[in-house]
């Protein structure tokens, strides 16, 4: 099991409580709506250079982790 607390995390004082990459100020969601909108990975980091390709990585795998979990026990 993927442990995001090592990519992302939560604190009231950084953009009113979102979740965001850890050592930044970018929300995770952006990540989620640029690939939505359908935007690269590539794009995403050159856009928010701060985050780092393996935290993606780790929270697009989480993701899939949760929702594969999920299906299972459907």
């Amino acid at each position: 099991m993927i442990n995001l607390s090592t990519v992302a995390h939560r604190d009231p004082e950084i953009l009113s409580g979102a979740v965001v990459f850890i050592g930044t100020r970018v929300p995770v969601n952006s990540l989620f709506d640029y690939l939505e909108a359908g935007e690269s990975l590539e794009e995403f980091l050159r856009q928010f250079p701060s985050v780092q390709r393996q935290q993606v990585i780790e929270v697009l795998e989480a993701a899939r982790e949760s929702v594969t979990t999920d299906a299972l026990a459907a």
